[in-house]
């Protein structure tokens, strides 16, 4: 047996456990008692097994509930935690993890499950440091049918983050092997501790550990990948782990980041094929998305050594000093409601653009921000000559970066849109790199939303161009909201409580069928009645919004679009939206606060009467520390022009800090007292 076999089969042979990792409060395996987890009374139960060991929720048992809530006591960790759970799910049905902050209104899902098992499976949820208390929540929803049903064998909450192990433990810490018939990654080590024949580093005795052997390989390049859990949060600081191998006839052995879209990253491989013992490895990673990371090793023969590794951690911290910090590329951001911020244009020219606001009529809209504020308009009036060519720079970007850019724009009156609006990305020598986006037809006059992601080796920024040729073919070209986010624009936060733009759906708005004569409706699109409703949504100019039809409704009709139940927070709330209010005979808009002991309504906020034919930002303040519901209701003035929209609800902590639209009453109609009656 050659040496470095015989030292796999000593690292297969030896070891020693370590002492279980510290428990935080919150872990529970139900043997002696819940530990202070409780079913939440609003709905069904959690129940013990009679022997210990499990708690389950059966929809044998849920009667008229949907699910069971089950709620930790108060946690106060300020560090980083993660979750191990062990559950089991039977026949359909659903487990989600959820983390309430205290002084919150909404509970926040870190984590869903919804695949059947006949085995228990494990989950590792990344608990982000917080110096709030909290308390965690398990939902199960077990499908109606007789025999379905979620469990919960043991809670741990360990200190640290989930894709930090040193394998000790049976869950493995939620890593998983791919599975391939002739190479896999397997548990090494002993708990013999005895033996004299351990293997340690850093004068620590070592215990179990993950290995993977080509003795079984049977194919060129046979693959073994060993995956993290993948996070919850995005990722930046130090990955470190330990690793020993032996390469006779050859393996390749890689380390690799994976996102949610299923790209690959490679973040580190060896520069030597054999250790003499165990080596430690520290790299940097940088991720501002949740990712996985994935050890990989591939076989060209049977003689290809074997590769192991053990003791994986992480740290906020990068370990590298010439690391460079995560960069902030919001200083790339602008909606030109105080200046440019650090957009330009060039001196040698007449400046095209300029910072406008328009009062809205009905050919022109107002800015996207706001409704009332400023934008960014290219224009022949603007210059000295009818053609122009018009340039607008955007701050340096670092290199080696992915950005996610998104702007708003509209056009009016363009005889020809090739270059009416195009965005290039220049170098820092100030050559256009590439053309990342031009228009490809006409559009209504309305906001439309553009995203587009890049990534270049080297410093490189924004150039907004828009080019007439002569004054025959102009119109007028606006930007509006740039932003610049690090990432993949397809990597999104998925639907946040307590943020709705309707483009999935209702987010569990509710229609209140007691008292209305008519409902909110989700359309795209433009309404279809002429001078009154959006031409487009709010959110990407092209996607779904909430309004009321007029021609469905008589004067005085109400339509009420009610949230799901508010918990209620302590500190102050800010709920922000947007309103269209256009039409000759529009009726009343008002914002209603509901508390859970059903007293009168709380008015909130109120407009009456048309307002603009833009969409217009409301940010109303309010504080409510108990059960609630906030209430949309739209009553329909005296004609058919009396379409009114909703889109873009988001309810925020803390008091507005922007309040742009503080003002509770606004408006004014004759016929505001006969829609009240």
């Amino acid at each position: 047996m050659s040496s470095g076999r015989l030292s796999l089969h000593v690292l297969l042979l030896c070891g020693l456990l370590r002492a279980q990792q510290q428990l935080l409060p919150g872990s529970c395996n139900f043997e002696l008692g819940t530990c202070g987890y409780t079913s939440d009374p609003e709905y069904g139960s959690w129940s013990m097994n009679e022997e210990g060991h499990l708690i389950t929720v059966d929809s044998a048992f849920l009667k008229e509930q949907e699910q069971a809530v089950l709620v930790s006591p108060v946690l106060e960790q300020q560090d980083w935690s993660c979750v191990r759970l062990v559950y089991q799910i039977t026949g359909q049905g659903s487990l989600q993890l959820y983390l309430r902050p205290d002084g919150d209104n909404f509970d926040y899902r870190l984590w869903r499950a919804n695949k059947a098992s006949d085995s228990w499976l494990i989950a590792s949820v990344d608990l982000p440091n917080t110096t709030i208390p909290y308390q965690v929540l398990l939902e199960g929803r077990p499908e109606r049918d007789s025999g379905n049903n979620v469990a919960i064998f043991e809670i741990h909450i360990v200190p640290g983050f989930c894709i930090e192990c040193n394998f000790e433990e049976h869950h493995l810490c939620g890593y998983s092997n791919s599975w391939n018939p002739n190479v896999n990654w397997y548990v090494g080590g002993s708990v013999a501790r005895e033996s004299n024949l351990l293997l340690n580093h850093t004068n620590n005795q070592r215990g179990h550990y993950m290995y993977v052997d080509s003795v079984y390989a049977k194919h060129f390049q046979e693959v073994a990948k060993l995956t993290s859990p993948m996070t919850t949060a995005p990722m930046a600081g130090c990955l470190s782990f330990y690793y020993l191998r032996d390469q006779e006839r050859g393996n390749i052995f890689s380390v690799f980041t994976r996102d949610q879209l299923g790209h690959y990253e490679e973040i580190w491989r060896p520069e030597v094929y054999a250790t003499a013992g165990w080596t430690q490895v520290s790299v940097d990673i940088k991720a501002p998305h949740p990712l996985e990371v994935v050890f990989e090793v591939a076989f060209n023969s049977a003689r290809g050594g074997y590769v192991a590794i053990d003791d994986i951690s992480f740290s906020p911290e990068f370990c590298h000093t010439d690391t460079e910090p995560t960069f902030d590329p919001s200083i790339a951001n602008c909606d030109f409601e105080n200046g440019l911020c650090l957009y330009y244009q060039e001196r040698m020219e007449s400046k095209v653009w300029s910072r406008v606001t328009v009062k809205p009529n009905a050919y022109r809209i107002g800015d996207h921000t706001t409704g009332a504020g400023c934008f960014l308009l290219a224009n022949t009036r603007f210059t000295a000559r009818p053609g122009y060519v018009g340039r607008l720079h955007g701050p340096f970007l670092p290199g080696n970066h992915k950005y996610c850019v998104r702007f708003y724009y509209m056009l009016h009156g363009f005889r020809k849109v090739d270059n009416a609006l195009v965005l290039y990305i220049y170098d820092e020598n100030n050559v256009a790199q590439e053309k990342v986006w031009s228009l490809a037809d006409t559009s209504a006059a309305m906001w439309t939303e553009v995203e587009i992601t890049y990534v270049k080796p080297m410093l490189s920024k924004l150039v907004f161009v828009s080019i007439c040729k002569n004054f025959w073919e102009c119109g007028l070209a606006a930007i509006d909201d740039i932003t610049v986010s690090l990432g993949d624009c397809q990597i999104t936060a998925g639907s946040l409580p307590g943020r709705c733009n309707f483009e999935s759906g209702v987010c569990g708005y509710i229609q209140d069928k007691k008292e209305d004569k008519a409902d909110w409706l989700r359309v795209r699109g433009h309404t279809p009645t002429s001078y009154t409703g959006p031409r487009g949504d709010h959110t990407t100019g092209v996607g779904y919004f909430m309004y009321i039809e007029a021609s469905l409704m008589r004067l005085g009709h109400k339509a009420r679009l009610l949230t799901s139940d508010l918990r209620g927070a302590s500190s102050p709330q800010c709920l922000i939206f947007y309103y269209h209010m256009y039409g000759s005979g529009t009726g009343i808009l008002t914002v209603l606060l509901r508390r859970s002991s059903r007293e009168q309504d709380a008015l909130l906020w109120r407009r009456r009467g048309e307002q603009s034919v833009s969409w217009m930002r409301a940010m109303v303040d309010y504080r409510c520390d108990v059960r609630h519901q906030i209430i949309f209701e739209a009553i329909r003035g005296p004609s058919l022009r009396s379409d009114i929209a909703i889109d873009d609800i988001h309810f925020k902590r803390g008091p507005c800090e922007d309040p742009g639209d503080i003002t509770p009453y606004s408006g004014f109609s004759e016929y505001f007292n006969e829609i009240e009656n």
